[in-house]
């Protein structure tokens, strides 16, 4: 975080919650405490740069939803057995919801999607361009 006067929008934030006075502080030891304030403020100046990339680059998402919906199965499942019987089944858990959820977010729904995966066709999204000779199922 720099110094002084901030060189962004925030400097009038700067001025209503100031940095904490190092010669309050009671003890040698630990930070001194700041307010949720003091914590948000420090946090924006400190990732500035991110807060509002999705003004300037229409693929980065306005939320961080579409993650947060991406590992919700896998907390229920993990929430409803305990636990994977095996690090294998964990694996070939995370490998199917990820095909779905990439199917979804290629607006194709999940039985299209299965249907697919058991006839052995690869799905539009899947296909390798004509330059990569990588199969991207490994």
């Amino acid at each position: 975080m720099a110094q002084g006067v901030p060189a962004h929008g925030l400097a009038k934030a700067e001025k209503a919650c100031p940095p904490l006075d190092e010669s309050q502080r009671q003890s040698k030891r630990g930070r001194l405490k700041r307010t949720r304030a003091r914590n948000l403020l420090e946090r924006l100046i400190a990732y500035e740069a991110n807060v509002l990339r999705f003004l300037d680059s229409p693929e980065v998402p306005f939320t961080n939803n579409q993650g947060e919906r991406d590992i919700r199965m896998f907390k229920v499942q993990q929430k409803i057995s305990g636990r994977f019987r095996s690090v294998e089944g964990a694996e070939i858990f995370c490998r199917v919801r990820s095909y779905l959820s990439t199917a979804r977010k290629q607006s194709l729904c999940a039985s299209e999607a299965l249907m697919h995966l058991f006839e052995g066709r690869v799905p539009l999204f899947m296909e390798v361009a004509a330059d990569n000779d990588q199969n991207i199922l490994n």
